[in-house]
C-alpha cells in the first residue's frame, strides 16, 4: 500500500535536545555533562526522561518547576539551530512529492506555536500537550490516525524512541520508521519498524519513489 502521510516525532527526530536539557541544568545548578548522563541513564531503564529532574531533586514537581523557569524568563525556546540540518531538506522533499507531512510529539503548548514559528515544511504541527494525551497511549496513535490523511497502513510515523514511537504506532496500524538518532534512537534497536534509516535523507530517499 502506497504511503499519504508521514509524520514526525519532534526530540531528537526533528530538534536535538541539547538546548533543553542545557537550560535544565542552568536551572537545576549541575554541569551539563551531569544533566545529559542522567536523561541518557534514565531512558535507557525506560523511564520518563523527567525523572532526571528528579533525580537531582527528589520529590519535586517537575510541571511546577517548568512554570517557575517560565516565570523566571527561561521557558522554552527553539530556533533554526536545534533543528538537525536534514529536517528542511526532507520534509521540502516528501510535501514536493505529494505527501501530506505532519508534526507531533511529547511537548508541552508553546512547543506548539515555537516549531509553528520556525515555518516548518508541514502540512500540521501539534503536541501531545495541546492534544491532551501523550505517547505511548493508544489514543495518541488514535489521534495521529483521525488527524493524517490515509488508512493508517498509509500513515508513516517517524521517531526515535522504540518504545514509545515505534512499537506504539504499529500497534495502532500505523506504519512507523525508526531514526537511529539520539541516545535512544542510538542505542536501542526496532527489530518491528518498516524502516531504520540513518536521517531523514535516507528516509525521503525510502519512500519517494524513484
Amino acid at each position: 500500500m502506497s504511503v499519504r502521510s508521514v509524520v514526525f516525532d519532534i526530540g531528537e527526530t526533528l530538534t536535538s535536545d541539547t538546548r533543553y536539557w542545557a537550560a535544565w541544568a542552568q536551572w537545576l545548578g549541575v554541569p551539563p555533562h551531569t544533566m545529559s548522563a542522567l536523561v541518557g541513564a534514565v531512558l535507557a531503564e525506560g523511564r520518563d526522561n523527567a525523572d532526571a529532574i528528579r533525580i537531582i531533586r527528589p520529590g519535586v514537581d517537575v510541571g511546577a518547576e517548568w512554570r517557575a523557569r517560565q516565570a523566571a524568563g527561561q521557558g522554552d525556546y527553539l530556533d533554526e539551530t536545534d533543528l538537525y540540518p536534514d529536517v528542511r531538506p526532507a520534509l521540502a522533499r516528501l510535501q514536493a512529492a505529494g505527501l501530506w507531512v505532519g508534526i507531533v510529539g511529547n511537548q508541552n503548548a508553546q512547543v506548539t506555536k515555537l516549531l509553528r514559528g520556525l515555518g516548518l515544511p508541514a502540512d500540521a504541527i501539534a503536541t501531545s500537550g495541546e492534544w491532551g494525551v501523550s505517547k505511548p497511549a493508544p489514543a495518541f496513535f488514535a489521534r495521529v490516525v483521525e488527524w493524517a490523511p490515509g488508512e493508517p497502513q498509509e500513515i508513516v510515523y517517524v521517531g526515535d524512541h522504540p518504545a514509545n514511537d515505534i512499537g506504539p504506532a504499529r500497534a495502532a496500524g500505523v506504519r512507523a520508521a525508526h531514526l537511529r538518532r539520539g541516545p535512544i534512537g542510538l542505542t536501542t534497536a526496532a527489530p518491528d519498524a518498516d524502516w531504520t534509516v540513518d536521517s531523514l535523507t535516507e528516509l525521503a530517499d525510502a519512500l519517494i519513489p524513484g
